[in-house]
């Protein structure tokens, strides 16, 4: 086999996961990383239109930082809002608005819609809390996510939950 075979092989094999039975392919890095972005920019969003109307952007720009009463409670709506927008997506589909835009979803080990409670908890829920920790928070996040480049394309997230992240339209033919 010369290298070029070589290297075409290995591209088409990269990823692929026996899940329930079938070789199904997790979505590469590039499908991950635009539903993470389209994700976020909605929440961000959300939580800056919360904090223009609470006034906490405006004494930002003021140089006074948050109150702790006022973090816990960003934390809060936050969540509401992401339970709200995504939860019942996640809890049927496996999905999130990013997701059903790249045509993604999170399987378990036997290629079905996780646990809800599972799902929520230790992929969304943890590490949203260990982001409130200053610092530290934003290293273990960062972790979460450079873990993507590793050969099993799994996040910590992942990981921790038992959960894959893979091409909707191939899980669904």
């Amino acid at each position: 086999m010369d290298e070029v075979s070589e290297i075409n092989e290995a591209i088409e094999s990269a990823g692929e996961e026996q899940i329930n039975g079938r070789n199904l392919t997790l979505a590469n890095r590039w499908k991950r990383l635009g539903g993470a972005i389209i994700d976020s920019l909605i929440s961000g969003i959300i939580g800056f239109i919360f904090m223009v109307k609470m006034g906490i952007f405006k004494r930002l720009l003021e140089g006074i930082q948050m109150t702790i009463t006022e973090q816990v409670y960003l934390f809060v709506i936050g969540w509401v809002a992401f339970l709200i927008l995504q939860g019942y997506l996640l809890f049927k589909r496996g999905q999130t608005i990013g997701k059903i835009m790249v045509k993604t979803k999170i399987v378990d080990k036997n290629g079905n819609v996780p646990n809800f409670g599972k799902l929520l908890i230790l992929r969304y829920f943890v590490f949203g809390l260990f982001a409130q920790i200053p610092i530290v928070g934003g290293l273990f996040n960062l972790a979460n996510v450079l873990f993507i480049f590793g050969e099993e394309h799994h996040c910590l997230h992942d990981y921790l939950a038992g959960t894959y992240v893979i091409n909707e339209s191939e899980f669904d033919s």
